[in-house]
């Protein structure tokens, strides 16, 4: 059975649309108008896909076909049918999707991603920590700031960082990371990083985590990955660890490194004796990883290694590690990485760029504009009221008709952000104005697309001849269905005097089986069984078979077959000396029937003479949609296509 949407396969391939300032009919078909733009897509798409080129009046013909079809479900009313619709509905969801975003954004950020990896980027960081409110933020954003300034001024980092950077980790580096690989921190973070000059110290930026500066020190070329297995002792988790208990598990991964010199298996005696609860249960083996990714440490060694060679014992903060270093290559393929680069995408803001460069385009092509006077608007709103609060929240602003931004000759006033407000907020005057401004970038995005969405089919043709397209295709998939392929199949009258009268075209080169082949596990099983079949001679076949099962169960079966040489291993012992059938059941013999030259009836070749009788029913209900269908088609607009 043909799949639905491969119904209009000959129509479906890249799109190559005409566009012109005026769209003239081509044609009329049962009254319905057809444009000069639909026809040229679909054209130009047919075009693309086939591999033996086809004329213009060729196509013409199919196409007008195609359509006389489309008309005929129109006719039988099943755009209406509920079925359809809902159908339809789910398609049109899917088909809106690439409309939505700008898909040129999400290879442009893929490809940014793989040249960050490209390189090592060592780093100083700095971090402070967000405000309990908007005005608390602003003064956190300033400080850092002034840290910034501070920097600039010559003042030094390590000595800042260590006074005032709440980043966790500056307890133990004082601020400076030294040389991290792309994929390892937020998005926003890296791409700050690699923008960065050597040198430079950034601007202030914002994290889910914070407030940060970063400063570049160097760039290097990324140095590759590197796989290992280790073994791991871990020290004591007490708050102070004392040199009895770092020498203690000394001792223990000496004994462990002993071992291994003396023969033993690095796997083995990574799963019985490593404390790395991740990597221990594999034999201490350790996915590929990059330079920032392991304590430094581990990295250094892991990289200064040789291939195949096994470290000595050595500490980190974790505790006493033995490396085996496994392998090392270089940086990966953009093809290799891909797929990893997509899963980060999807997790961090990146996932919504397509859509916000989209949103941009939109506002440019709706001509969006920002209300100058919203700030003024809600300072002089909330001193007028007192203070910002749920009532201000669910009558002053929920009432509001004061304009918040227009675009497409609409506009949209700043009632439609009370709903998004919490209302119970405390805020100062100042720090409300800025809280309430801060959710109109998201608000303008929602209304330009949803705009854009309700009313994609008129602006943007390329979405409304695809969505066409795949209608059509709908309805010609279930008019074909009813009128021809289901239709062969339930005319059993037509089948048979189709084929009675066609017999001449359906003859076999060689004689088949056509019958019941009985199968059992052993020759006395399958003797038994036919003694049973000679007793009950005169039953229905039916009859006999429903016995057999009964009585022998699983000891034998019985297939109905029509088979040729090589089709079939029972019947190919049995009529064409070929081996004893292989598995449970190699002794076989014929329950009815034997080989016949030619087809006997419309059952042994229904396959073949449906498929024939559809190609006669095609041909019978395309005359018949020639003749009650009208079709105009204008020449002079025909030979305006390209």
């Amino acid at each position: 059975m043909k799949h639905k949407v491969l119904i209009a396969s000959l129509l479906i391939g890249s799109a190559l649309l005409a566009t012109a300032a005026k769209d003239p009919v081509l044609m009329k078909i049962n009254g319905k108008e057809i444009k000069l733009s639909e026809f040229e897509y679909l054209y130009h798409k047919n075009s693309q896909q086939q591999l033996e080129k086809e004329s213009l009046e060729q196509y013409l013909d199919r196409f007008v076909t195609y359509k006389l079809k489309v008309a005929d479900a129109e006719a039988a009313g099943i755009d209406t049918l509920n079925s359809f619709k809902t159908e339809f509905s789910g398609y049109k969801t899917d088909i809106i999707k690439p409309f939505l975003e700008d898909t040129t954004v999400r290879e442009r950020l893929i490809e940014e991603a793989y040249s960050h990896k490209l390189t090592n980027v060592d780093i100083d960081h700095f971090m402070y920590s967000f405000g309990r409110d908007f005005g608390q933020n602003q003064r956190n954003k300033a400080f850092v700031d002034s840290i910034r300034q501070c920097i600039l001024n010559g003042e030094d980092w390590e000595t800042l960082a260590q006074k005032y950077s709440v980043d966790p980790s500056v307890k133990n580096n004082k601020g400076h990371y030294g040389f991290i690989t792309a994929g390892v921190f937020p998005y926003e973070f890296e791409k700050v990083v690699w923008e960065t000059p050597v040198g430079a110290v950034s601007e202030t930026f914002r994290s889910d985590f914070g407030y940060h500066l970063i400063r570049v020190n160097a760039v290097r070329p990324d140095q590759g990955e590197v796989r290992c297995q280790h073994i791991l002792k871990l020290f004591p988790r007490v708050r102070v660890l004392t040199d009895s208990m770092k020498m203690s598990t000394k001792h223990k991964i000496d004994s462990v490194y002993m071992a291994l010199q003396n023969g033993a298996d690095f796997t083995e005696l990574a799963k019985k004796e490593s404390e790395d609860p991740g990597s221990a249960k594999n034999g201490g083996e350790l996915p590929w990883f990059g330079r920032g990714r392991m304590v430094p440490q581990f990295e250094q060694r892991a990289f200064d290694m040789a291939v195949g060679e096994m470290s000595e014992p050595f500490e980190t903060n974790y505790g006493y590690h033995i490396i085996k270093k496994l392998e090392q290559r270089g940086t990966p393929s953009l093809e290799e990485c891909r797929k990893g680069i997509e899963q980060r995408m999807a997790r961090d803001k990146r996932k919504d760029a397509p859509r916000i460069e989209r949103v941009n385009q939109l506002k440019k092509q709706y001509n969006y504009k920002e209300s100058p006077n919203l700030h003024n608007y809600l300072t002089e709103a909330i001193a007028k009221h007192g203070q910002y609060d749920s009532a201000f929240v669910a009558v002053v602003l929920a009432n509001s008709k004061e304009p918040l931004f227009t675009f497409a000759k609409k506009t949209v006033p700043v009632s439609v952000l009370a709903q998004h407000l919490n209302k119970k907020a405390k805020l100062s005057n100042e720090d409300a104005v800025n809280y309430i401004e801060s959710f109109v970038e998201h608000k303008s995005q929602d209304e330009v697309m949803e705009y854009y969405a309700d009313n994609i089919i008129n602006d943007t043709p390329e979405y409304a001849n695809l969505l066409n397209e795949y209608r059509d295709g709908m309805l010609l998939f279930e008019i074909s269905n009813r009128r021809v392929w289901e239709a062969a199949g339930k005319d059993t009258l037509g089948l048979n005097n189709y084929f009675n009268a066609n017999r001449s075209k359906y003859n076999w080169d060689e004689p088949r089986f056509k019958g019941i082949i009985l199968s059992a596990i052993n020759d006395s099983t399958l003797k038994a069984a036919q003694a049973d079949v000679k007793a009950m001679s005169g039953e229905p076949a039916d009859t006999i078979t429903t016995r057999l099962h009964q009585k022998y169960a699983s000891a034998i079966k019985m297939e109905r077959m029509l088979m040729a040489r090589g089709e079939n291993k029972s019947v190919d012992h049995l009529f064409f000396n070929g081996p004893v059938p292989p598995g449970k059941y190699p002794c076989v013999a014929v329950l009815y029937g034997g080989l016949i030259n030619q087809p006997q009836e419309l059952a042994d070749v229904r396959g073949q003479v449906t498929s024939d009788y559809q190609d006669v029913l095609e041909k019978r209900w395309i005359e018949e949609l020639k003749a009650r269908y009208p079709v105009k088609i204008d020449k002079k607009v025909l030979k305006k296509i390209k």
